[in-house]
């Protein structure tokens, strides 16, 4: 924010209600043919400016190139009402400006119109001083929804659209509020999304936010962005996090090495006010906190205790049935050993009731037991090309083998083939609950396509295979994602009826 040199003309020819002749002084010639002749990218033939009804329209070069001047339009009366100050009943001061203007067309906001109808003080004022109680409304989105009321018509460039949506949602046109979003839609990438989610909490856009998060959702482990991971804030990345919809690549390890990043980053910042001089290996950072803190955990420590409820989001049960990630987990030190104590004891007894009951897996699949606590994992197919892969600490030697082929998605028990590492169980058949999900992404990170299943319950035999997925006939592209949530977590130990839970809270 701050002062802008204003471009109003304050003094013009007195011709109020009629065009000025065509042999007008000359203020007068250089004002209108000033507002006429305009660049293409401000004209009404929408450039770069996505509009409410031509979304996401590309701009198209004139015959001189792109900065060449297109054809103007007549200026409107009201075109030439905004740009003058004849017959103004009201004086508008913001920003260190002063903008002569029309009640009459300033009721055309919600804002205006209850300012001037109601028992305000300034419902009969001739000068009326404006703070702006949003910071994101500097002078120029200010100057441009002035204008909205009496041109019925605004130009937003995607870089100028937060700014444009604050003092639209200031001034309550809806319009242009509508306006704003639709450009928000189609313009969401790594470097704008975390500002479009933010706005979209402040000003109440529940379908921006939705898909902000859900582009985050595909994006946060996919794509290794330091700027995009500073951006995120607390209270958003735990509930990523949270989410069983996240896009893990791999296994859930992958999840820590992307929160310690994550903190490492936002702790730098806080302490240096930028990336300068950032060290290249985020655990150095922790080493550093760490030696100032008696022994104790980050977790534990002052400068760590922020971070606890993003942390408390890791599903640690994934983590620490994989040895090499459970040595890490033991080296980082960040988190509390309270907390690795009871998922051990957990993961333990689970073991110790699989053995000796012999359960086939869940025989029933609930919502309650669903939500975070499923097992999240993918894998990348760059192209359509067979391929197979499976995943560390599975269910106890739980051999099961995700295929691509033929453009089907295959699960395999391979009880017998333990060319991928895996171990074998010995009961004939087991039970499998999972969702599967297949996702390709273009290079802004918008899903292009997205196809995906409930949770089912599968059984397999030794070495049988089953299609889950067929692609067939369907618009797939590459590279693609196949990521899958298996419900993991043991039966209540506790319990002596034998039924069987798949999950738990």
């Amino acid at each position: 924010m701050g002062t802008v040199s204003s471009r109003i003309r304050s003094r013009l020819n007195p011709a109020a209600e009629e065009e000025p002749p065509a042999g007008g002084n000359e203020e007068e010639e250089r004002a209108e043919a000033g507002a006429a002749v305009v660049p293409e990218e401000q004209a009404g033939h929408s450039g770069t400016v996505a509009t409410a009804r031509q979304p996401g329209r590309k701009r198209k070069a004139g015959p001189g190139g792109t900065l060449a001047k297109v054809p103007h339009r007549a200026l409107t009366r009201d075109d030439l009402f905004f740009l003058r100050d004849e017959d103004s009943d009201v004086k508008i001061c913001a920003f260190q400006e002063e903008w002569c203007l029309h009640r009459a067309y300033l009721c055309r906001s919600g804002y205006f119109s209850s300012m001037f109808s109601g028992a305000w003080q300034e419902t009969n004022m001739s000068t009326i001083e404006m703070q702006m109680p949003d910071e994101n409304i500097d002078r120029d989105s200010f100057h441009e929804v002035l204008g909205f009321l009496y041109r019925g018509r605004i130009e937003i460039p995607p870089c100028r659209v937060v700014a444009t949506l604050a003092a639209a949602s200031m001034l309550q046109l809806d319009e242009v509020i509508r306006q704003c979003e639709v450009i928000m839609m189609t313009s969401v990438n790594a470097e704008t999304v975390c500002t479009y989610y933010y706005s979209a909490e402040i000003y109440g856009l529940r379908a921006i936010k939705y898909i902000c998060r859900q582009w985050l959702l595909d994006n946060l482990m996919t794509r290794q962005n330091d700027e995009l991971l500073l951006e995120i804030n607390l209270d958003l990345m735990k509930e990523l996090i949270a989410s069983s919809d996240l896009l893990v690549v791999e296994v859930e390890m992958d999840v820590y090495t992307t929160l310690k990043k994550w903190m490492f980053l936002q702790l730098e910042l806080t302490s240096t006010g930028s990336q300068e001089g950032l060290l290249p290996i985020e655990h150095l950072c922790f080493a550093k906190y760490k030696s100032n803190s008696d022994g104790a955990y980050f977790l534990d420590c002052e400068q760590g205790r922020a971070f606890v409820p993003v942390f408390q989001q890791l599903r640690l049960a994934y983590i620490i049935c994989d040895p090499p990630s459970a040595h890490i987990i033991d080296q980082d030190e960040l988190i509390p050993a309270t907390w690795l104590t009871r998922v051990y004891k957990e993961q333990w007894l689970a073991l110790l009731w699989e053995k000796q009951n012999r359960k086939l897996g869940p025989m029933d699949v609930y919502f309650s037991d669903i939500h975070g606590n499923s097992m999240r994992c993918s894998g990348k197919l760059y192209a359509d090309e067979e391929r197979s892969w499976t995943w560390p600490g599975f269910k106890f030697a739980w051999d099961l083998v995700v295929c691509y082929t033929n453009k089907r998605i295959i699960f395999r028990r391979s009880a017998l083939k333990t060319s991928c590492g895996l171990g074998v169980n010995l009961l004939w058949q087991r039970k499998v609950a999972f969702r599967l999900r297949v996702i390709s992404l273009d290079q802004t990170g918008k899903a292009v396509f997205r196809m995906e299943t409930d949770y089912h319950v599968l059984s397999l035999r030794k070495d049988q295979e089953l299609p889950v997925v067929s692609l067939e006939n369907q618009d797939t592209r590459f590279p693609m994602y196949v990521a899958c949530n298996f419900l993991y977590l043991a039966p209540e130990t506790a319990s002596c009826s034998g039924r069987s839970r798949s999950a738990r809270r």
